[in-house]
């Protein structure tokens, strides 16, 4: 990606800054046992089981239940093909403006709209992106898979630090090749409430570097990019339930988030801009007695109530969605700048 020299070096300024701000910041994390109280309460009235992780990235104040047992993905594996996204974007390796083609044997079942157009058709990588996320597009989860590699995908999980964090295969197709002997058990994916919350974190920080170099100047609008397509996206019934009622799609939301459901499975993590800093959630809820596939789904309401309990802890005042630099994290949010998420397609 190209920039006028001033700029370049604003945006290298504003990535030392945060840098050294992300070092400066406490190397423990300091529960809060009450609000730990408070989820397990919420829990323990769910006909159901919950893992949970939630970060204050502000306080580094922390609350969970189980965050260290392996659950199922579900959906919520995408944010994985993000990160990877990212990393062969500001490796050179991919654009968001590169062509992709649909074609008929990547078309598969379950959500999204691809799979039920008519191939082939021209899709842009970050288009494909926009529908894997804003929809959970499947088809389009394919698409993606086989541009990036899943072993490529599963090497940068890995690079990452998390052991526990795996993409076993593409959506409705059966995996290849030798699986560990759990693939049956999680299916497409697997990872940890702790796991996830930290790839979520690393979209809020911009904290791509997996060897934990300084930030690139293209780094902020490769962030800002991706927070663009989990901020659209449109399943608001599980963690934003109870902290948003308006039409988000008009003002923009305070809330970059991604599900995931299966029968007795309904997961969400998520991004919340608050009024007293941001805070990043990953709940999970598994063998969960309502499988409906309705909006008021039991397992979806618990996880709305776990997100107004921890935000109404953490931020009584309640949500800021301009209090975030959504555009580019690496910049105050009161003097960032807006490029369009297409902004980040050149960059090496």
């Amino acid at each position: 990606m190209s920039f006028p020299h001033h700029q370049t070096r604003c945006a290298l300024l504003a990535a030392c800054i945060f840098t050294a701000f992300a070092l400066a910041r406490p190397s423990y994390a300091q529960e809060d046992a009450q609000l730990d109280q408070q989820i397990q309460a919420i829990a323990q009235a769910h006909h159901g089981k919950v893992a949970l992780y939630a970060h204050n990235l502000r306080t580094g104040q922390t609350a969970s239940l189980s965050p260290d047992l392996p659950v199922k993905t579900a959906s919520v594996i995408k944010l994985g093909i993000l990160l990877d996204a990212a990393e062969q974007i500001r490796a050179g390796k991919a654009t968001l403006a590169e062509r992709l083609v649909l074609t008929r044997p990547n078309q598969v079942e379950g959500s999204g709209v691809l799979g039920e157009l008519t191939p082939p058709i021209a899709l842009t990588l970050g288009d494909t992106l926009t529908l894997m996320v804003i929809l959970s597009d499947n088809t389009a989860t394919n698409m993606a898979i086989d541009r990036l590699g899943l072993d490529h995908i599963n090497a940068t999980l890995r690079a990452a630090g998390l052991r526990q964090t795996v993409l076993y295969k593409k959506v409705y197709v059966p995996a290849q090749g030798p699986m560990p002997p759990d693939q049956p058990l999680f299916g497409l994916g697997k990872t940890t409430p702790r796991e996830m919350a930290s790839i979520m974190e690393r979209f809020a920080t911009c904290h791509l570097a997996l060897d934990n170099s300084a930030a690139l100047p293209g780094d902020g609008p490769i962030c800002g990019a991706i927070l663009h397509m989990l901020r659209s996206q449109q399943d608001r019934d599980s963690l934003p339930r109870y902290l948003e009622s308006e039409d988000t799609s008009e003002h923009g939301s305070a809330i970059a988030n991604k599900t995931g459901a299966l029968d007795a499975v309904r997961n969400d993590v998520a991004l919340i801009s608050t009024k007293a800093g941001p805070v990043v959630i990953a709940a999970f809820t598994f063998d969960n007695a309502d499988q409906r596939w309705t909006g008021d789904n039991a397992a979806e309401q618990a996880l709305g109530r776990l997100a107004q309990a921890i935000v109404t802890r953490w931020s009584p005042g309640g949500l800021d969605a301009d209090a975030f630099p959504w555009e580019n994290p690496l910049l105050p949010a009161t003097s960032h700048a807006a490029p369009t998420p297409a902004a980040a397609s050149s960059q090496p």
